[in-house]
């Protein structure tokens, strides 16, 4: 069974009649908020009286969607996309996780395995034991109009979700690596070799467990022993993606496969805008299609999904830009990623 609401329920009138009611609150929001004064709380997209209108949504939100903790705080959001126990979201929150847990509806899971990564996708899929979950049902296309009402995850109280209500906005496209793709070493520039001087600490070399000392051979089979040949190899590169590395270690030579970075998830320095966000997401670039929303929530809500009003799933939340944008997989996508790493030895 998917996790679209019934017709024939009186809790789902809101999805069905959902163009009729929308309308109407914005009306008595128009209504309610006379030019010298604030609009209502109740009224407000947060308010209890427009989240009233998308509770069909978060009956769905409740089956199909998942909430990671560490420990006992909540990080991040996944998608359900099996009965078996299978939830896809976000790869590079994932691995910041030192107790993974995962509730879906009111049941928590104090057990999870990572199965599988797409760093392109900042995508993991990961499995709970579970034989009876209620996975999304995928909406027939991304390409809606601008100023279309979505849904995602909200706060949750342990046990009911609550939704965060937006629109499209903005056509989709490609988000490009914002800076360029690195690797995140500091070579030495007085080096006859390009031997690395140090290496950052949010990188993708230090994940992969390069050194201050190693000496980089080649990349991705091509011997290099310039700055400039670094350059030339990865200038088309995007971040997400692997370059594997061969370098010298105490005369012993090794290899390591370095996931490439945006420069700016690597540096520790805000721009006015970014001081000004609160908490986005670390990685927000470098992806090949995004579905832009304006739902002003915290960057837990990435790895959560994105319905549109019949409940259906029309994309995965994937990164909090900043104050105004939000970034979604595309339910295309989505869909032929799940179908890949679910297919994953």
């Amino acid at each position: 069974m998917s996790c679209v609401p019934a017709n024939p329920s009186p809790s789902n009138l809101n999805s069905v009649h959902a163009k009729l009611i929308i309308p109407a609150i914005i009306l008595a929001i128009v209504a309610h908020a006379p030019a010298d004064q604030s609009l209502e709380t109740a009224f407000r997209t947060t308010g209890p009286t427009v989240l009233a209108a998308f509770d069909a949504q978060r009956q769905v939100i409740q089956k199909c969607s998942a909430i990671i903790y560490d420990g006992r705080a909540e990080a991040i959001c996944g998608v359900v996309i099996s009965p078996t126990g299978h939830i896809l979201t976000k790869a590079s929150e994932l691995k910041t996780i030192k107790k993974l847990g995962v509730t879906v509806d009111e049941k928590k899971y104090p057990e999870a395995k990572i199965l599988a990564i797409d760093d392109q996708w900042d995508v993991a899929l990961i499995k709970i034991d579970a034989s009876d979950l209620t996975p999304v049902a995928y909406a027939p296309t991304s390409a809606v109009s601008q100023g279309t009402w979505v849904v995602a995850n909200g706060t949750t109280t342990r046990t009911h979700r609550r939704v965060l209500a937006g629109i499209i906005s903005a056509k989709i496209r490609e988000i490009p690596t914002s800076g360029g793709a690195a690797l995140g070493v500091k070579l030495k520039l007085d080096a006859k070799e390009l031997e690395i001087d140090d290496v950052q600490e949010k990188s993708g070399a230090k994940e992969a467990g390069l050194q201050k000392g190693d000496v980089i051979l080649a990349i991705d089979g091509k011997p290099v022993t310039k700055l400039d040949e670094v350059g030339a190899v990865l200038k088309d590169r995007k971040a997400g993606t692997i370059a594997k590395l061969t370098f010298r270690r105490n005369q012993e030579e090794k290899s390591a496969d370095v996931r490439l970075m945006a420069r700016n998830e690597m540096s520790e320095e805000l721009n006015r805008n970014d001081a000004m966000s609160g908490a986005f997401s670390e990685r927000r670039s470098g992806f090949p299609r995004i579905l832009q929303h304006d739902i002003l929530g915290a960057r837990s809500i990435v790895g959560g999904p994105l319905l549109d009003l019949e409940g259906r799933c029309i994309g995965m939340n994937i990164a909090r830009a900043n104050r105004a944008e939000s970034f979604a997989i595309p339910v295309e996508d989505l869909k032929a990623l799940a179908e890949r790493l679910l297919k994953t030895p």
